[in-house]
């Protein structure tokens, strides 16, 4: 226990406590109790021995919390309330798979913690191990907000990652198919479990989450539309893969109406009839807790967002077809929607993208009919090229 003693002053009791700081030099700290002398020696013994107490609990947490991975950890378990589970099983995986074994070796304190230590982390992640800057970006965004924190929470002065050079991204090309390749995977999946998320990213650009999020109330019949308001994704928490219901959508703007075209009309109403006729079929085997859900399979089982994932790679695979991502289809979709005339500000209603700009970055560099409007234009101002 931290020595500590009473001392008079002016007719008060004030506690004085002996202790060593971090590099061993001792010191002292003066305490008011707020006591007169008189009549109070015993209230202030007994302050005096919650004061050491306590001092001892804040010097332990403060050792404890020293060490750069133990903080980084800690604030895992703050930070766990206020995000979404998808966000902190993304911190988890970075901070626990990756950054607190590489500093764990290196045995840095928080107060240790250098900029030139943060950029030696991100250029090994790139030489030795050959992890793309995107990656090294989303190491950089928790490194740089569980530092923040420490700096409001005055324990750093300043934040270190503020003066990291970060890696320069290279520009997005998503992957696509072009039409002949579309009608030979739709051939392919025809009659197969995956058949409809794969037609409904390819055709309507919907993301997983919003392939298996997708509820029969979101299909109006007679008004023929698609509502996507509602996603199912899975996370590792702890080791653990969780599924995560939303009645709700990636941003604003991923709350959309589609048109549900004659063929997705007489696909879903094939596919209610042969739900219905499944139940009838497995009656009590039948799996009840998905009834609201269009993509389950025969017994009733809501697909699961890696079994799509993995699913469609062993279809390409299977049938020799270029491998792309599931996700791809989702370009695949804006490619044929740019290559068709429509304008790049409907495709970025369609697909649900939160800003023009997130559509014109990753899709501008496809858009070549604008592109040749742009030259007709200059041609037209009369510029002679060649004499």
């Amino acid at each position: 226990m931290v020595a500590g003693r009473l001392q008079e002053k002016k007719n008060y009791y004030y506690i004085v406590l002996s202790f060593k700081d971090e590099t061993g030099k001792h010191k002292t700290k003066w305490i008011s109790t707020g006591l007169p002398v008189k009549g109070n020696k015993k209230r202030a013994e007994d302050l005096l021995l919650d004061a050491r107490k306590n001092f001892e609990i804040v010097q332990e947490k403060t050792e404890k919390e020293e060490t750069f991975t133990s903080f980084l950890k800690d604030w895992l378990k703050m930070v766990k309330a206020s995000i979404e589970l998808t966000t902190y099983s993304s911190y988890c995986m970075n901070v626990n798979a990756v950054i607190c074994p590489y500093f764990e070796v290196k045995n840095l304190s928080l107060r240790e913690i250098q900029p030139r230590h943060i950029q030696d982390f991100y250029t090994h992640c790139m030489t030795d191990r050959g992890v793309a800057a995107n990656t090294v970006i989303h190491y950089h965004a928790v490194i740089r907000k569980a530092l923040k924190y420490a700096v409001d929470t005055e324990i750093l002065l300043s934040n270190p990652a503020d003066k990291v050079q970060r890696p320069k991204v290279p520009k997005f090309v998503g992957q696509f198919y072009d039409v002949d390749e579309v009608n030979s995977l739709f051939d392919i999946v025809k009659g197969a479990r995956i058949e409809l998320p794969v037609k409904m990213a390819a055709f309507y650009g919907l993301r997983r989450s919003e392939v298996v999020g997708l509820k029969w109330d979101a299909i109006d019949f007679k008004n023929r539309t698609i509502t996507i308001r509602h996603t199912v994704t899975t996370v590792n928490i702890d080791g653990k893969y969780i599924t995560v219901e939303k009645d709700r959508t990636k941003n604003k703007s991923s709350y959309r109406s589609l048109p549900l075209v004659t063929d997705f009309y007489d696909m879903l109403m094939n596919l209610k009839a042969q739900q219905k006729e499944n139940r009838a079929l497995c009656k009590s085997s039948y799996n009840k807790d998905y009834l609201d859900y269009i993509c389950v399979d025969e017994m009733g089982n809501r697909l699961k967002p890696n079994f799509i994932t993995e699913n469609f790679r062993l279809t390409l695979d299977n049938n020799k077809l270029r491998r792309i991502r599931f996700h791809d289809l989702r370009h695949t979709c804006a490619s044929l929607l740019l290559a068709n005339g429509v304008s790049m500000k409907e495709i970025q209603e369609w697909l649900g993208h939160s800003d023009f700009g997130t559509t014109a970055n990753i899709y501008g560099h496809l858009d070549s009919k604008a592109k040749l409007r742009s030259a007709d234009a200059m041609l037209s101002t009369g510029m002679r090229i060649t004499t």
